[in-house]
């Protein structure tokens, strides 16, 4: 394989695959109110927090990480002026004590801090102004959850994305199905197991903790109690049960991909168990999860961090793949897997990120699974019919078209839905 391309493949797998301590969108307010803090050499007197839609909507259902139960955007805030490390980015509740928490709690709803909507502002967005006596800083995240664009320290801007020299930005538009899977086949292992062994052992983990108790809606157990054990059932229950317990506040790390923990639980926990129940190899397992973070990143390009449409769909997609890989499946057994998979779950809506989060999942997954068994078969949706091409990369642009033009309606009406429904417009 071309040596730019595999250094560039290498660079995008290092990028999108963190670790992140519960809901990634709770984590990246508390994330760039730290940092808020880390300005003001201390903690403020007073915060304002503007946010997008779509962070409003992953915010308001789930609950903060290491918060003891908190919900909501001003939760997530507060404990972020309490956290002790911007360096932990989407990790960085993890140094939150129980005492931390009690102050948490005491200033809820006192003012201390203020949030608003960020209007005519959609994707991922956070501002957070902090001040000090007569101190103020200024942060601005925007596009993906550690992107900080905007800095400032009373009237000095450290750092302005605008006007920096961004030359070492990574060309995701080199991403390609064919690509992938040439680099899949063929980069010396040692090369990326560093970033998927991480994401092996951390999100099998939550995926067991999310089995051995009631998180959220139980949806992971809810599968295994009634549909009879197999490959199938177990791939899609154990998916279903990390999000259960990434929602339902576990504070086990995840790593993510494509800035969500609940699509890289997705697009990993199936493949891992596939891998296992077929006796395969670590070395096949990290070759099949490199296809699987790989075709989730470049199927999201197109969609946008945040947006109307579902990311466990994709990241089900992915995983399908994977596991149409595993199966012995090349080229074109994978191509018409993401076909499948795409033309038929493409639409489910995002309606924020809460406990519903694992059916979806475990929905998705198990079209992932089906959508590879037709493509075995040789079977897949003929060209032509709706959004599918004669053209795998077209057909994936095209759900990118449906989620950013298409789905852009649907995502006011749901956070229009969602504002309405908690105290007339107010999502504090």
């Amino acid at each position: 394989m071309d040596c730019k391309i595999e250094n560039a493949y290498i660079a995008i797998l290092e990028t999108e695959l963190m670790p992140a301590l519960g809901c990634t969108e709770p984590g990246a307010i508390a994330y760039a109110a730290t940092k808020a803090k880390e300005l003001l050499k201390g903690i403020p007197d007073h915060i304002d927090i503007w946010c997008s839609g779509n962070i409003v909507k992953n915010v308001k259902g789930v609950i903060v990480p290491n918060s003891g139960g908190m919900r909501g955007i001003e939760a997530a805030a507060i404990l972020g002026v309490l956290a002790d490390c911007s360096e932990d980015e989407l990790e960085v509740l993890q140094s939150i004590t129980s005492e931390d928490q009690a102050k948490a709690r005491l200033l809820m709803g006192t003012g201390f801090c203020k949030t608003a909507l960020a209007e005519e502002i959609s994707g991922l967005y956070i501002q957070v102004i902090a001040t000090k006596g007569e101190n103020e800083a200024e942060v601005v995240l925007k596009d993906h959850h550690t992107n900080i664009v905007f800095l400032r320290e009373n009237d000095k801007v450290l750092y302005d994305e605008r006007i920096d020299d961004a030359e070492d930005e990574i060309d995701y538009g080199i991403l390609n199905v064919k690509d992938i899977i040439e680099f899949a086949n063929t980069v010396d292992v040692e090369k990326v197991a560093p970033v998927i062994k991480p994401q092996i052992e951390c999100n099998t983990a939550i995926a067991r903790e999310g089995m051995s108790k009631d998180y959220g809606a139980a949806v992971g157990r809810t599968i295994m109690e009634i549909e009879p054990e197999s490959v199938k059932t177990k791939a899609r229950a154990f998916a279903a049960a990390g999000s259960d317990a990434r929602m339902g506040g576990c504070s086990m790390p995840v790593v993510v991909n494509s800035g969500s923990g609940n699509q890289g639980i997705t697009m990993s926990v199936p493949v891992v168990i596939y891998a296992q129940e077929m006796g395969l190899s670590e070395e096949k397992l990290i070759r099949a999860l490199v296809i699987s973070n790989l075709v989730s990143v470049h199927v999201k390009k197109y969609i946008g961090a945040l947006s109307a449409f579902c990311g466990a769909v994709t990241a089900g997609t992915a995983a399908g793949a994977a596991i149409t890989y595993l199966k012995g499946g090349g080229y074109e057994e994978i191509a018409l897997t993401i076909i499948n998979g795409l033309g038929t779950l493409g639409g489910v809506i995002c309606d924020g990120a809460k406990a519903s989060c694992a059916a979806k999942i475990a929905a998705s997954v198990e079209w992932g699974i089906v959508a590879g068994e037709m493509a075995f078969r040789g079977r897949t949706f003929p060209y032509g019919e709706g959004i599918v091409t004669d053209d795998l990369e077209k057909t994936i642009q095209n759900i990118g078209c449906v989620a950013m033009k298409g789905m852009h309606d649907t995502d006011l009406v749901i956070l229009k839905i969602m504002l309405e429904d908690e105290n007339r417009g107010s999502f504090l």
